[in-house]
Parts: C-alpha cells; structure tokens; sequence
C-alpha cells in the first residue's frame, strides 16, 4: 500500500510525473492497477523515464525494442499509443506553458473533494473526465476513454477519492499542494451533475459503483478493479 499512503490522490503540477501517469492509465486499460504498479519501473526505464521529448521521437526501431520488453505490457497499440499522445503532450505545453495548465483547467485548477463514506460512493466517471476525454481525443490523444481519464484525475489529484475515514482523506487535503480544494459531498456532486444534464440536454455519465468496481477504490479488495477499465479508446 506504499503508493495509496505517500502518492495516491496528491496532485501533481509537474508536466513528467503527469506524462507518466498518462503511459500508465492507459496501458492499464483492461487490466489491474496493481499489475501496472508492479512494473513502474520497467516501464521508467523502457520510455527514458517518461520524458515526453525523447518518446515523441520513438520509431520502429524503439516500437520493436519495446514490444519484446518483458518488463512491461507488450501491447503494440498501447506503445502506439504512448508515442501518439507524446507528441500530443508537447504541443500542448507549448499552446500553454506547461500540460499541467492545461489538465488541471477541467477542474478549474482545484482539487475536487469528494466525501466519500463507503466503497458504494466511489465514481467511475465524472462530467470533467467526459469532458477531458472528449477534449483529450480531439486533440489526438488515444487510449483515454472517460474511465481512464477518471483513474488519472484519481492517481495526479485532480479529485479526493480517499473514504473520509482514510487517513490519508485528510492529509491529502491539508497539503500545501491543495490550497484551493472545492469540497463536495455526495449529493452535492450529485445535484451538480444533475444541473449540467439538464444544461446539456440529457447527459448522464456519472455513476456509482460497488466496492468490486471502484476505480483505484484502495479497499480490502486491494487494487483489483480491472472491471472498471475495459478497453474504452
């Protein structure tokens, strides 16, 4: 539970660590978080260390490399995947200085507290992941489905996920780091998502999930939530 005590759910401004969740959200996709952790630092040493610049240049000769790396998931579409979205990656922190300007604008640049009590309270998706993923795709991004985008927002901070009787709950949200935090309850959430539906003309992408469905739900089932991600491109 290393990761869920010191790095789950802390938001991240720094433009490598976010291209690395980036790679590993969507090389989970169909698969656990824990077997994704379980080869971190396979895939740090396998794309330079998640340096956008030199990923963006991989070709054949780095796709072959990486596809026989027992090290880490020898999907060809997700390498694929990774390199595309790489190049993407640049081009947006060059529109706006860094991708961290650009990500963090989906949650109007604050950590979005959810108050949740039980592992029946956890989402899958919420507006802002529709939104990043349709936006994400636009762009040329791959491989980032709402699912997925919802686990990055989880993993770099974008949202509280942590069960308010986690210690953790707490000790993410006193972070310096999350100085401008909006709290939401359940229900809050709820009658916001209910005011955007009817905005919007009838979008209904949140939900709720069991606790065998949480996405990154850090529960005695540990992290095997692979039923929230199926291949959602």
């Amino acid at each position: 539970m290393e990761y869920h005590d010191h790095e789950w759910g802390v938001p991240v401004r720094d433009d490598t660590i976010l291209f690395e969740f980036l790679v590993l959200e969507s090389a989970q996709a169909g698969l656990s978080w824990q077997t994704v952790l379980q080869k971190r630092d396979a895939y740090r040493k396998a794309f330079d260390q998640f340096d956008p610049k030199k990923v963006a240049c991989y070709g054949e000769k780095e796709v072959g490399r990486l596809v026989t790396n027992p090290g880490i998931i020898r999907n060809r579409l997700k390498i694929l995947a990774a390199i595309t979205n790489a190049k993407v990656f640049l081009e947006l922190q060059r529109e706006h200085g860094s991708f961290s300007n650009y990500i963090w604008e989906f949650v109007h640049c604050q950590t979005i507290n959810h108050k949740i009590k039980n592992a029946k309270m956890f989402f899958c998706t919420s507006k802002e992941s529709e939104l990043m993923s349709c936006e994400l795709r636009r762009r040329g991004f791959t491989f980032v489905g709402s699912k997925i985008c919802y686990s990055f927002m989880q993993a770099v901070g974008m949202v509280n996920d942590h069960e308010i009787g986690c210690f953790r709950h707490h000790e993410v949200m006193d972070s310096p780091k999350n100085s401008y935090a909006k709290n939401l309850t359940i229900d809050e959430r709820k009658a916001d998502e209910g005011k955007a539906e009817a905005s919007s003309g009838g979008w209904g992408g949140i939900r709720t999930l069991g606790a065998d469905q949480g996405t990154h739900a850090f529960q005695a089932s540990a992290f095997d939530h692979s039923a929230t991600h199926p291949y959602n491109l």
